[in-house]
C-alpha cells in the first residue's frame, strides 16, 4: 500500500502539469462526515506551499446560505437540521469567484475571494463569516456531496421502489435529487476528483461524534448527541451512498479506502483500485445496503 505521500506527490505533479498547460486547476475531495477531509486538505496545502505553490481550500459548507435564508430553505425537513442536505447551500457563492479567478489574465497565481462559514456560530448551527481573500494557483473543494450528480427521476423512482423505505423518505430523496441540479455548474469546474471511501458506512457516525468532541474540548459552539445524530442521518438518507457516492468511484482520479480508525486500507489512481474495492464491497453487507 502507498502511504499519504503517494496522494500528495500525485496531486502536486498533476497540478504542476495543468499549470504548465495554462490552466488554473480545481480539485475536489469527496468523503463522508468525519473522514478527515479538513485534515487532509490542510496537509495538501502544506505540501503545495513547500513546492512554492498556493493551494486555496474551500468546503462546500462555506457556501451555506446565511442563517435566515437557510432556516427557510430547510424548514420542515425530516431531520430537523438547518444545514447539510442539498438545498442548504448556494453553489453560486463558490462558482462565481472560482470562475472570476480562472478568467483573470496573467501568471498562474491570481487573487481569489471565497466565502467562509463558521460552524461555532448560532449555538452550533453555524453562519457565514468574513470572506477569505488571498491568491492561489489551485483550488481544492471538499465536501460530503461534492461531485454527486442528480439522477433521472424515473431511474431514481425505480431504485427507491426496490428498497424498504417509507413514502416520506422516498419523497425526501426525490426532493434532494432535484436540489442537486443547482450544484452541477460548480461540479463542472472540477478537473480531478479525489474520493475517501469508508470500509463501512457505519463509521461516519463514530467519526463525526469524535470530531464534535474535539470541538467541544476546544470551546465554542457544539451540538448535542441527538442533534449530531440528525446531521449524520441527513447525509446518508438524503443522498444514499449506494446511489450517489458509489458511482463517483469510477470517475475519481484517486481513491482512498479507510477502516474504522481512518487508516488507509487501499488507495491509488488506476482502475484496479475501483475494481478490487467493488469485489470487496459485494461481500460486505454494510456496503451493499441501500445506504452504502
Amino acid at each position: 500500500m502507498s502511504d499519504a505521500s503517494g496522494l500528495e506527490s500525485w496531486l502536486l505533479a498533476d497540478c504542476q502539469a495543468r499549470l504548465a498547460r495554462g490552466r488554473r486547476p480545481v480539485f475536489a475531495l469527496n468523503g463522508p462526515v468525519g473522514a478527515g477531509k479538513s485534515t487532509l486538505s490542510a496537509r495538501l496545502r502544506e505540501v503545495f506551499a513547500a513546492a512554492g505553490l498556493q493551494l486555496a481550500v474551500a468546503s462546500i459548507d462555506d457556501a451555506y446560505w446565511p442563517w435566515p435564508e437557510r432556516q427557510r430553505r430547510m424548514a420542515g425537513n425530516p431531520f430537523g437540521v438547518s444545514r447539510v442536505p442539498p438545498g442548504s447551500h448556494d453553489p453560486q457563492a463558490l462558482l462565481q469567484p472560482i470562475r472570476r479567478w480562472r478568467q483573470q489574465p496573467g501568471p498562474p497565481l491570481a487573487p481569489l475571494c471565497l466565502p467562509r462559514f463558521d460552524k461555532t456560530l448560532q449555538h452550533g448551527e453555524g453562519d457565514r463569516s468574513a470572506d477569505w481573500q488571498g491568491s492561489a494557483e489551485a483550488v481544492l473543494l471538499e465536501g460530503w456531496l461534492v461531485g454527486c450528480q442528480p439522477l433521472p427521476a424515473a431511474s431514481l423512482g425505480q431504485a427507491l421502489a426496490s428498497r424498504s423505505i417509507t413514502p416520506a423518505a422516498s419523497a425526501w430523496v426525490h426532493r434532494c435529487n432535484s436540489a442537486l441540479e443547482a450544484y452541477v455548474p460548480l461540479w463542472q469546474e472540477i478537473d480531478a476528483l479525489l474520493m475517501i471511501w469508508p470500509r463501512s458506512w457505519q463509521y461516519p457516525r463514530r467519526w463525526r461524534f469524535q470530531a464534535e468532541a474535539r470541538q467541544r474540548r476546544r470551546g465554542g459552539g457544539w451540538l448535542g448527541p441527538a442533534a449530531l445524530q440528525s446531521l449524520v442521518d441527513s447525509t446518508v438518507q438524503s443522498l444514499p451512498p449506494a446511489l450517489y457516492q458509489r458511482p463517483l468511484l469510477r470517475q475519481a482520479a484517486w481513491i482512498r479506502v479507510l477502516d474504522g480508525r481512518r487508516r488507509t486500507l487501499l488507495e491509488g489512481t488506476d482502475d484496479a483500485v475501483s475494481a478490487r474495492w467493488d469485489i470487496e464491497a459485494q461481500a460486505s453487507s454494510s456496503c451493499s445496503s441501500f445506504t452504502g
